[in-house]
């Protein structure tokens, strides 16, 4: 058995409208109890947004989204000493928050959103987390065109991973992720998870974060796929990431770290049986 124990990033929206915990965390005592709970479970890095992504979902002010990830990023380095991550599109809002203890940026649109983000992960030498991404929320369910999704994601990727390295960006400091249920429907979405082996030919480290999104759900109810509870998808995805382990993936994004830690420890303890 091929094994590769990823990284697991927590998923912590102090947003009131993401898709499946949205107004949950919103408070910064939650915030910070919530981060307490996915450092236990076993999240190597905390992934913070204040800005919701959803299909459909309104852009916030600059003001809004740092006054809602700023205090939460301060809190969870200087009580937990957690690695954190910043899930933003925005760069003021993404040199802000390294500035609070933030030391990986996150930028689900690769960096098209503000041309400026590719700087800020340069001057700060932040990780930065290249998404594939084709447009905001609010359309990007009109884009889902391809012929070949896996051949056609990697090579848009590659077209941001030159412009980072261009801008000054090390190698080094770039993961890539294929951008899970945007800008693709269902089908797009699992041809691309059973192709992952084109963005591994790109050479850089890829993050994966299918937790709780439609594509899971619909698999589970395909006639009623809003209706699958959050239990039912985080169990889904556990399972998808234990198939995930074959790959050489360095980290995955999920909300249900306990869920995960446990599916990773169980792939571990079949493939130690197998080796001894």
């Amino acid at each position: 058995m091929n094994f590769h124990q990823p990284l697991v990033m927590g998923v912590l929206n102090v947003t009131p409208d993401s898709f499946s915990d949205g107004g949950d965390f919103i408070r910064l005592e939650a915030a910070l109890d919530h981060a307490r709970v996915l450092q236990i479970a076993g999240a190597d890095i905390i992934d913070i947004g204040g800005e919701s992504t959803r299909p459909g979902a309104k852009r916030v002010t600059l003001t809004e989204e740092q006054a809602r990830v700023l205090p939460v990023i301060e809190a969870i380095v200087a009580e937990l000493g957690a690695k954190v991550s910043i899930d933003t599109m925005n760069a003021e809002t993404a040199r802000l928050a390294v500035a609070a203890g933030a030391s990986i940026i996150n930028d689900v649109s690769g960096g098209l959103a503000d041309p400026d983000m590719f700087k800020v992960a340069a001057d700060t030498g932040a990780t930065i987390i290249i998404s594939h991404w084709r447009g905001f929320s609010d359309q990007m369910d009109t884009l889902a065109t391809y012929d070949d999704v896996a051949a056609e994601v990697a090579a848009e990727l590659k077209l941001r991973v030159d412009a980072a390295l261009a801008t000054g960006i090390k190698q080094s400091q770039i993961v890539i992720d294929p951008g899970l249920g945007f800008a693709k429907d269902m089908q797009q979405n699992w041809k691309l998870v059973a192709r992952l082996d084109k963005l591994e030919q790109l050479g850089y480290p890829i993050l994966v974060g299918a937790s709780r999104k439609r594509f899971i759900a619909g698999v589970i109810e395909p006639d009623e796929p809003t209706e699958v509870s959050n239990e039912r998808r985080d169990l889904a995805t556990a399972v998808l990431t234990a198939l995930l382990l074959q790959r050489k993936i360095w980290g995955v994004r999920v909300h249900n770290v306990l869920a995960t830690t446990d599916a990773i420890r169980v792939v571990a303890a079949l493939r130690d049986a197998e080796q001894s």
